[in-house]
């Protein structure tokens, strides 16, 4: 029988890795059984949680839907018509199924949906755990025999509980941006800033890289910053890290401030003046504060961290951080390109935010594949929005998300198949090539708009 190796680093003496050690231990030594119960009462529980995140924090206009509204928050609607919660309601699926007695208000199949997206993923966190777990679905088809799957579980497991995080956040951000088209902060960033604490914590949480690459796979490791290249052990300790990673962490803080930047004004009253408007507006309103504490914050974390000697904690971390970059950054990058060709604004600034929370849980590999599959599962997703509204106008994040899923079933085929063997093969010129691509895009672009003004005004 062939022999396959499983790579992998001793993690540092942290307690929360001893804390996460220990829960895996305990989760792996329950019956299968009965793992699979819990994932679908758990499953319940999150779908529930993501509905009252869709109904509770929209953006615009929250609904008084959600069953986990408060008297206070009711009361904020002043309909009488809307009737107090009971215990009954809160259960999921049957809570639903009772709360039709509003469909006066809401409208008749306003309960639908939220049943729906419930019952999905009572039923998806059981499968993801068989696929990602169990059957080794992230591995080549070479490691998938019995003796390796049975060493793989564990990480398997890690990771399917961090796909599980990623999933529950995911689920709220898709249906608020079809709601609204727009993504609230109060997903994107603490879940942003979850993604970063889990990097750290393990670096099993990251998919795995068949190796060699593009050969015939006898090891796997953790996909990582360096990967596929994988250079010299520790290089990455060096103190030029430490600034990528504090440039990464300065830039998200100051991306998410109330920026209000103008060329207009720049051209008419100039340049300084442009400056003086961007700086009154990011300190115009207090979430300045806020963002300043979460600085700081993670200013003292990624030092601490650095610092500290434990290559395993830094390298997630880094890794984490440079998923952020390129997830976020690709998605901001095109943002502006096309805005500045189109003269109009070009996608929400949402989208980076939930990018840039995406590549803090899988990496910049898994981020590239995912905004590229993005525009495939358009497809689907635009036929479904207008069978079932007739609108044709659906916004980019359930893309984004959608294209996630399907880097994530079919990582294999996608990255040990595909994606690595042509970045081992493209190598330093890949920055370039982007730049390439992202430039061709603008002129394209800036090109279409002067067409159509041509030919329709």
């Amino acid at each position: 029988m062939k022999r396959f190796v499983l790579c992998t680093n001793p993690l540092i003496e942290l307690w929360p890795v001893q804390f996460g050690t220990a829960v895996i231990a305990t989760w792996m030594a329950m019956p299968l059984e009965l793992r699979m119960s819990l994932l679908v009462v758990i499953g319940l529980l999150l779908g529930a949680l993501a509905n009252h995140i869709i109904y509770r924090y929209a953006y615009f206009v929250a609904r008084p839907i959600t069953p986990w509204a408060s008297k206070a928050f009711l009361s904020r609607f002043q309909d009488p018509k809307v009737s107090p919660r009971s215990w009954l309601d809160r259960i999921p699926l049957l809570g639903w199924l009772r709360l039709r007695r509003e469909s006066h208000i809401h409208g008749n199949g306003f309960w639908i949906r939220p049943l729906l997206i419930e019952l999905s993923m009572a039923i998806v966190l059981p499968l993801l755990y068989q696929f990602e777990a169990l059957d080794g679905g992230l591995l080549p088809t070479s490691a998938r025999f019995a003796r390796f799957l049975v060493l793989f579980e564990t990480r398997g497991t890690i990771i399917f509980f961090a796909h599980a995080i990623l999933l529950a956040l995911m689920v709220p951000a898709t249906f608020i941006d079809f709601d609204e088209k727009t993504i609230p902060d109060i997903i994107t960033i603490p879940g942003t800033i979850l993604g970063l604490i889990i990097g750290t914590v393990s670096l099993n949480v990251f998919m795995p890289t068949a190796l060699p690459v593009g050969g015939n796979a006898v090891s796997v490791f953790p996909t990582l910053f360096d990967s596929p290249w994988f250079p010299a052990p520790n290089n990455h300790l060096t103190a030029k890290y430490w600034w990528i990673a504090m440039a990464i962490w300065t830039t998200w803080c100051f991306a998410l401030a109330d920026r209000r930047w103008s060329w207009a004004v720049a051209r008419r009253r100039g340049f300084g003046r442009a400056v003086k408007h961007l700086v009154d507006g990011i300190f115009h309103y207090g979430f300045w504060k806020w963002l300043a504490a979460i600085w700081l914050i993670g200013f003292i974390g990624i030092t601490a961290i650095y610092r500290s000697g434990g290559t395993d904690a830094w390298y997630g971390l880094f890794s984490s951080l440079v998923g952020l970059a390129v997830g976020g950054g690709i998605v901001w990058t095109i943002r502006i390109i096309a805005s500045w060709a189109m003269n109009m604004e070009a996608m929400g600034f949402g989208d980076v935010t939930l990018m840039a929370m995406i590549g803090a849980f899988i990496g910049w590999q898994a981020s590239l594949s995912a905004f590229f599959l993005a525009p495939f599962a358009a497809i689907v997703i635009v036929l479904v929005q207008f069978v079932i509204t007739r609108d044709p106008h659906v916004p980019f994040g359930p893309y984004l998300c959608a294209g996630t899923l399907l880097t994530i079933v079919f990582w294999d085929k996608v990255y040990n198949g595909w994606f690595a063997f042509n970045l081992l093969t493209i190598g330093p010129i890949l920055l370039w090539i982007c730049i390439a691509m992202l430039g061709l895009m603008g002129v394209m672009l800036f090109v279409w708009r002067l067409i159509k003004m041509r030919l329709f005004g």
